[in-house]
C-alpha cells in the first residue's frame, strides 16, 4: 500500500515530521531500537495489535527515510535485525521528551511496568 502523505504545499516542517513518523507505530519502533538492534519477531513481539503486513511497511518506510538500518545475514534460517542509523539517533531525544511531558502529565497512570527504557542521555 502507498503511504499516505499530508499534502504540504507550504513546506511546513511540522507537517514534513508527521508524514515521516506520525504513524501510529513508528515512534514506538524507534523507541524498541533506542538501545539495540532488533529482530523482526522480537519487535512484533513487543508491539502487541500490529500485523506482520504493517510492521513490514512501516519498517520499510523508515529505512527509505534513513531512520532506520536493515541488516540481513547469510544464514539458514535467514536473520535479519533493525537497528537506529545516526539519523533515527538523532531523534531520540524528542522521542524522550515526549515520554518526559506524558509522565509529567498523566500522574494517574503507572507507568513502572513499562518493559522499555530509553539509553540515558550523554
Amino acid at each position: 500500500m502507498a503511504r499516505k502523505l499530508l499534502e504540504n504545499k507550504d513546506s511546513c516542517s511540522m507537517l514534513h515530521t508527521i508524514n515521516i513518523i506520525g504513524t501510529k507505530w513508528k515512534p514506538l519502533i524507534l523507541y524498541l531500537l533506542a538501545n539495540k538492534s532488533v529482530r523482526f519477531g522480537k519487535l512484533l513481539f513487543f508491539m502487541e495489535g500490529v500485523s506482520r503486513k504493517v510492521l513490514t511497511d512501516q519498517l520499510r518506510e523508515l529505512e527509505e527515510d534513513g531512520f532506520i538500518l536493515r541488516q540481513k545475514f547469510g544464514e539458514v534460517p535467514p536473520r535479519v535485525e533493525y537497528s537506529l542509523t545516526d539519523k533515527g539517533k538523532s531523534f531520540l531525544p524528542v522521542l524522550k521528551q515526549m515520554c518526559d511531558w506524558t509522565i509529567q502529565w498523566n500522574p494517574e497512570v503507572s507507568f513502572m511496568d513499562c518493559k522499555i527504557v530509553l539509553p540515558a542521555e550523554d
